[in-house]
């Protein structure tokens, strides 16, 4: 399993947060145009510019615990919300 940490959102602000872990869907299309292919907030798998993240790999025990948690939905505008 492939894992991206997300270093910027720089023109996807809605679907991507900085300094989060997707997990990358293996597309050579996409690797192709410089593109990585993940699973971004909405639940759905896209293509992003590859230098918006780091790409990192883990042993398998940590994959199947990151693959446990990886994507749960996120309201977008509440988890921005500063209260106070």
């Amino acid at each position: 399993m492939k894992w991206a940490l997300c270093t910027s959102n720089d023109g996807c602000r809605v679907s991507l947060l900085p300094m989060k872990l997707y997990r990358i869907i293996d597309d050579t299309d996409s690797a192709a145009m410089g593109c990585i292919r993940v699973i971004d907030e909405t639940g759905e798998d896209y293509a992003f510019p590859d230098d918006l993240f780091l790409p990192l790999e883990f042993s398998p025990p940590i994959d199947e615990k990151l693959l446990a948690l990886s994507w749960q939905p996120v309201e977008l505008e509440q988890s921005r919300r500063v209260t106070g």
